[in-house]
C-alpha cells in the first residue's frame, strides 16, 4: 500500500518476518510480558474510560455480537466498531497515524501481514490475555504478545441449492472453468477485502495466474468484500461462488437459506485474523479489557456459534454439523509472502478481470 505513513514494504525489507502454515511468527524484539488476569483495578479503569473503539474487518453483525457480548459482561463500557475491508482498515490507521491521530483502540484485520507491519513500525502495545498464555498454541500467538489469532476461517467455494443440484455442483476450482458457468460467478476483490488478498495470493501460488486468466473468460460477477459473494448466493443473483467467507455460509445455511459449501478437492485457502492493540490507544484499560474478553473462551466460542468461525482456543468446540477444520484439505498460508506480493497481486488481478 502506497500512502503516507505505515507501508507494507520499506517496514518488510530485511525484516526476516515470516508466517508459515496455519500460523504466523516473527522476528522476537523482546520478551513477551507475562500474562495478565482480568482484574477489578482492570475492569474499574475501563468502566472511567467509558468505551473501547474496534476497527475491524469482520463482517458487521459477527462484530456487533462480539460487542454486545462484551457491553452484557461490562456495563458502562462502550464498543464502538468501526468495520470495513481490511486493506481500508489498513489505510486509514496509516493516514491517521501519519498525521498523528491515535483514535483506535483494539484491531482485526483479515490480511495477517498487516500485524507484521505494525509491529515493526513500533504501534502495537504488548499484552498477553490469561487465555492466549494457557490455551492458544505458540503458532498462533505474537512471540513478543502483540498479537494472537482472534479468528480462523477459509475462503470457499459455494452454491445456491435452489439453483444448483448437489450431484451438478462444482467440486473443485477447476470444475468453475466448465462453460454451464459462464455468466453464474461471483467473486470478491483483493484490492478490499483482505480475505481475498490472501486466498488470492495462496491460489495464484498453487494453481498459478492462468487459472484466473481462463476464469475471468467466465463473464464474473465483481464484488467488494469477502462477505458479498454469500450475500449474492443467498438472492439467488449467482449459482455459485468463487471464492468468499466460510462463516457467512455457516450462517446462512443454519438459518435455512439455500445454501451450500464446498472445498475444493485443490485445498480451500486459510485465512487468519489476528487482534492487537495500539501503544497510543485513547482507551488503554478498556483496549485490554476487550482484547481479553475477545480472545477468552466465551467469546471464542460465541464466534464459533453464531459467527460460523474457527478458533484455536483450545478449550472451545466446533459446532455439530460443520465439517471440522482438521478434516478439510487447507492451502497453506504465508503472510511474509503476501506482504511482499500485496502490489503485484493486485495489479496483474485488475489487469486479468479489468476491475
Amino acid at each position: 500500500m502506497k500512502h503516507p505513513g505505515i507501508t507494507r514494504r520499506h517496514v518488510l525489507a530485511g525484516a526476516g518476518a515470516v508466517f508459515a502454515g496455519a500460523a504466523f511468527s516473527t522476528r522476537v524484539m523482546a520478551a513477551a510480558p507475562p500474562p495478565e488476569a482480568v482484574t477489578p483495578a482492570l475492569i474499574e479503569a475501563a468502566k472511567n474510560e467509558g468505551k473501547v473503539i474496534y476497527y475491524t474487518s469482520t463482517d458487521l453483525p459477527v462484530a456487533e455480537k462480539l460487542a454486545k457480548a462484551f457491553e452484557a459482561k461490562y456495563p458502562g463500557i462502550a464498543v464502538r466498531v468501526e468495520r470495513t475491508g481490511a486493506e481500508r482498515v489498513f489505510q486509514r490507521i496509516g493516514q491517521e497515524y501519519s498525521s498523528n491521530i491515535h483514535a483506535v483502540d483494539v484491531v482485526n484485520s483479515s490480511d495477517a501481514a498487516h500485524f507484521i507491519v505494525w509491529k515493526r513500525e513500533g504501534i502495537l502495545a504488548p499484552y498477553v490475555p490469561e487465555d492466549v498464555a494457557k490455551y492458544y498454541p505458540a503458532e498462533h500467538k505474537d512471540p513478543d504478545g502483540q498479537f494472537a489469532s482472534f479468528r480462523v476461517w477459509l475462503s470457499i467455494i459455494a452454491y445456491n441449492t435452489n439453483l444448483v443440484k448437489a450431484d451438478d455442483a462444482p467440486k473443485s476450482f477447476a470444475d468453475l472453468l466448465d462453460p454451464k458457468w459462464k455468466g453464474k460467478i461471483v467473486k470478491a476483490h483483493p484490492g478490499y477485502s483482505g480475505t481475498i488478498m490472501t486466498a488470492t495470493y495462496q491460489m495464484q501460488r498453487d494453481l498459478g495466474w492462468g487459472y484466473f486468466e481462463k476464469l475471468a473468460k467466465q463473464n464474473i460477477m465483481q464484488v467488494q468484500s469477502s462477505a458479498d459473494p454469500p450475500k449474492k448466493l443467498d438472492l439467488g443473483e449467482r449459482a455459485v461462488m468463487a471464492d468468499g467467507n466460510e462463516y457467512n455460509i455457516f450462517q446462512m445455511k443454519e438459518a435455512g437459506r439455500p445454501v451450500e459449501p464446498v472445498y475444493a478437492t485443490e485445498g480451500s485457502p486459510l485465512i487468519i485474523g489476528p487482534n492487537g492493540i495500539f501503544k497510543d490507544a485513547p482507551n488503554p484499560n478498556a483496549a485490554r479489557l476487550f482484547q481479553s474478553f475477545s480472545l477468552s473462551r466465551e467469546a471464542q466460542q460465541l464466534i464459533i456459534d453464531v459467527g460460523g468461525l474457527r478458533s484455536v482456543h483450545s478449550q472451545t468446540v466446533e459446532k455439530a454439523g460443520r465439517t471440522p477444520l482438521k478434516d478439510i484439505k487447507t492451502m497453506k498460508d504465508d503472510a511474509a509472502a503476501v506482504e511482499k506480493e500485496s502490489e503485484a497481486i493486485k495489479a496483474r488481478y485488475t489487469k486479468i478481470f479489468r476491475v
